[in-house]
């Protein structure tokens, strides 16, 4: 089974084929981050315009890489949800043209599971059950992952993504977009005890998260600094460390993803971790979880860099396996969701 996956749910236009869920053909990314650095975030309307330029040539590019043509496909998958409405619209609708014109089947996927699909390209041997992180810049939800398409939440955030606190604290003290990475590099051999922030107390499912707390916190220490600088008449970052405010900023991140994630596993009986997501590329979550996982015998998964940003054959590898689980395609109808459960997507293979 050859399926072209179509993502566009934020700043990535991306195509790729993959081969039976596993085997990737080829893929393409046209990303737009620096066209959005300026704006510290993306611009909505700005991506919706980028994708409408950039569709077209990334699929013949897609197609020539892998040698094939339309016909060669037997399938398409697009994502349809979650992201900037916009932006998925501008996939949706092209991949439905595409399918209405191939005569194709077209199969809606999910931008979540699709990251987390993203592992079983990466990793042949990769095989459910396990527990997954997946966290970026607008999610961050811990999935017990029973079977290729079957997922149930056992943690999510109440109020900001982890990728989304770490580009405002970025923004905040002029490190730039994406801050996640730029936040990771100026973290390297700093002092990650220098300050300690808060931890988050939630009633009601303790595997959730909230970094609306810390992330406040850390807006509050920064004009505190700010203040006391000025009295001095210094710059701000002459006076204190930003390596070390950064490193101690992302400590506290990370340690309450892993400490769930580690608490989830546990409860369900599980043994393996896979993490996913933009925010999977941290140098510093991807040591502790691996230092974690060890020490717990567990086996443990971290998609390479590449494939931790949004591209398409992680919703090609997706596809294939949304196939094999006897989802049926969709009709012209498909509209594209901002909001969209992975939960609700997991239902549709029973309808």
């Amino acid at each position: 089974m050859i399926v072209l996956g179509i993502e566009s749910s934020c700043d990535e236009t991306a195509m790729a084929i993959v081969k039976d869920g596993r085997k990737l053909v080829s893929s393409v990314v046209a990303s737009q981050a620096d066209l959005h650095s300026k704006f510290g975030g993306v611009v909505p309307e700005i991506a919706s315009r980028e994708h409408i330029k950039a569709i077209t040539p990334v699929l013949k590019k897609v197609l020539d890489e892998a040698n094939m043509s339309l016909d060669d496909i037997d399938a398409i998958a697009v994502t349809y949800g979650p992201g900037l409405i916009g932006a998925l619209l501008v996939g949706v609708s092209y991949a439905k043209a595409l399918a209405y014109a191939s005569g194709k089947p077209l199969y809606a996927a999910h931008h979540i599971a699709g990251h987390i699909s993203a592992n079983f390209v990466a990793f042949p041997e990769l095989e459910p059950p396990f527990m997954s992180l997946v966290v970026s810049g607008g999610h961050s939800h811990i999935i017990q992952i029973d079977d290729y398409t079957d997922y149930k939440i056992i943690g999510r955030t109440r109020d900001d993504a982890a990728g989304e606190a770490f580009d405002k604290i970025a923004r905040a003290i002029d490190l730039g977009y994406p801050g996640g990475p730029k936040i990771d590099k100026i973290s390297q051999g700093a002092n990650s005890e220098w300050l300690q922030f808060p931890d988050s107390h939630l009633s009601g499912n303790q595997l959730d998260f909230s970094f609306s707390g810390v992330k406040t916190a850390a807006l509050n220490l920064i004009n505190q600094m700010e203040m006391q600088a000025k009295k001095d008449n210094i710059d701000v970052w002459d006076k204190f460390s930003k390596a070390d405010f950064c490193a101690s900023f992302q400590k506290a991140i990370v340690d309450v993803l892993v400490e769930h994630t580690v608490k989830a596993t546990e409860t369900a009986g599980l043994d393996k971790i896979v993490i996913a997501g933009g925010v999977a590329a941290n140098s510093l979550l991807r040591s502790s979880f691996t230092e974690a996982c060890s020490e717990k015998g567990w086996k443990f998964f971290a998609p390479p860099m590449k494939y931790c940003t949004d591209n398409a054959l992680m919703i090609a590898s997706l596809g294939g396996f949304m196939i094999q689980a006897g989802y049926e395609p969709v009709d012209m109808n498909l509209d594209a969701k901002a909001s969209l459960d992975i939960e609700t997507f997991a239902s549709m293979k029973n309808k």
